[in-house]
């Protein structure tokens, strides 16, 4: 599929292996993870997309992947998650935002990435309520987050800002209630409610 101008809006969340507060944002990816490596999930439900004249409305996606070491060193294992409902021909779209190869901040991250772990497809069941996040793809993902709430106003998150991030500059702070990860070789598992997670409305483009 050829590059075009394409835009995606909608909402965003992720987990991390890291205990919370995961060090890697604030370093700029220069610090060590918490657990020598990083595995990672994020998941992103469009509200508004199009490539080209081809509609994303309402579509799902997950990048998951893992890190060995120091995030900026490199050599990540990336894999993409579709959503089931999607065409053939919005999986291609989709596939070529996420990997980065359509251009966009997930390119960004290319430099980064030393083997590309595939696709698969699946149905993907989102969830938002207000600072509640969670996922479920059968048999891949099963995921949930919980943001930390403002002394000031406990309906608001608080916030990591300027970040080194292709979601979003600014991303909500949260713990993340569970990951499970068992997909393209990557298999993680922690319930104890103190690793990290993040959320965020996204706004790309090419």
């Amino acid at each position: 599929m050829a590059t075009m101008s394409w835009q995606l809006s909608g909402d965003y969340f992720e987990t991390c292996n890291c205990d919370f507060l995961c060090p890697c944002l604030p370093s700029n990816l220069a610090a060590q993870p918490t657990k020598g490596h990083c595995n990672f999930a994020m998941v992103f439900h469009i509200d508004q997309g199009r490539y080209g004249d081809l509609s994303l409305d309402g579509l799902r996606f997950a990048v998951v992947g893992q890190t060995p070491t120091v995030m900026s060193q490199g050599n990540w294992s990336v894999g993409v998650i579709l959503d089931d409902r999607a065409t053939a021909e919005q999986q291609q779209a989709i596939t070529a935002i996420a990997s980065g190869q359509a251009g966009g901040p997930m390119a960004s991250l290319g430099p980064l990435i030393g083997t590309f772990l595939g696709t698969a497809v699946q149905p993907i069941h989102y969830q938002r309520n207000q600072l509640q996040r969670s996922v479920t793809i059968p048999g891949l993902l099963d995921q949930a987050v919980e943001g930390v709430s403002s002394a000031s106003n406990p309906s608001e998150p608080l916030y990591i800002d300027n970040t080194l991030h292709p979601a979003n500059t600014r991303l909500a702070l949260g713990r993340a209630t569970q990951s499970h990860v068992h997909a393209f070789g990557l298999d993680w598992d922690e319930t104890s409610g103190q690793n990290n997670g993040h959320f965020a409305p996204f706004h790309w483009q090419n």
